[in-house]
């Protein structure tokens, strides 16, 4: 990844995709790509990024603002200047908003500057990023396309939730494993390590949602081309600043999108 750019619609394929993906030039390890998708982050992104940083230290991280009026996107550009490696920390702004949107921009760069493995994971500090090499030796070893977060295995767990968000990640995970039939029990959290290459297998140019319900929409849609997934338990913990993206509407909405998909 090259320089600090800003860019509104990524390629959606890359233009090299039939080679294989290029070689990490700092290590022997998978060469990964972190995306991290922001708005209004500026009181969590320092620490964020220090923290993915020091995890896998050999990844890239690409972070996709849309558009933060606080100043989110400068803030990731200090950090790039002051503390990575020349093109280790990116910051990508888009004039659109969405989270769904956001994902699918960085699963692209992914896709196009031919990654390995792709990572996402939620820029509030809700996941802990100590928490992903235990995702990418899961994909790994275990020899999945898929290794997911999951807060709804033995192990996981959450932190500070109220019940109304107990109750909205519960309807849509039961409408996921039952309906969809998929072979996850948290399909509704973000933090997740993909093989690159399962994800290049997608068609892009299909309709997607812009919103939270892609983070169902693409497992279903994964598993509908034979891809295979593990969970990793992890211990999910309410965000201390700013405030959640996700309302009712939005939960209302995947549930509604796993039951047209499934």
């Amino acid at each position: 990844m090259d320089g600090h750019s800003t860019v509104d619609n990524p390629p959606t394929r890359s233009p090299q995709a039939d080679n294989a993906p290029a070689e990490n030039p700092r290590t022997d390890a998978p060469r990964t790509l972190v995306g991290i998708c922001t708005y209004n982050e500026a009181g969590n992104i320092r620490e964020m990024l220090a923290r993915v940083a020091a995890a896998l230290p050999d990844a890239d991280i690409l972070v996709v603002d849309d558009g933060s009026p606080d100043g989110t996107a400068e803030l990731v550009r200090q950090f790039a200047a002051q503390h990575s490696a020349p093109g280790n920390v990116n910051c990508h702004v888009r004039k659109d908003r969405g989270l769904g949107g956001a994902i699918r921009a960085a699963m692209q760069t992914a896709i196009t500057e031919r990654y390995q493995l792709f990572c996402n994971l939620d820029a509030d500090l809700s996941h802990d990023p100590a928490d992903l090499p235990r995702l990418v030796q899961a994909v790994l070893e275990s020899d999945v396309d898929v290794a997911v977060g999951s807060r709804y295995v033995p192990g996981g767990q959450i932190h500070g939730w109220p019940t109304r968000r107990k109750w909205m990640s519960r309807f849509i995970n039961s409408l996921a494993k039952r309906k969809a039939n998929l072979p996850v029990n948290d399909a509704s959290g973000s933090f997740r390590c993909y093989r690159v290459a399962c994800l290049e297998r997608l068609d892009w140019q299909a309709e997607w949602s812009n919103g939270y319900s892609f983070i169902q929409q693409i497992l279903l849609r994964l598993k509908k081309l034979g891809a295979t997934f593990t969970e990793v338990p992890i211990t999910f913990t309410e965000r201390v600043q700013g405030n959640s993206k996700l309302d009712l509407r939005e939960a209302v909405r995947s549930g509604w999108t796993v039951l047209r998909l499934s």
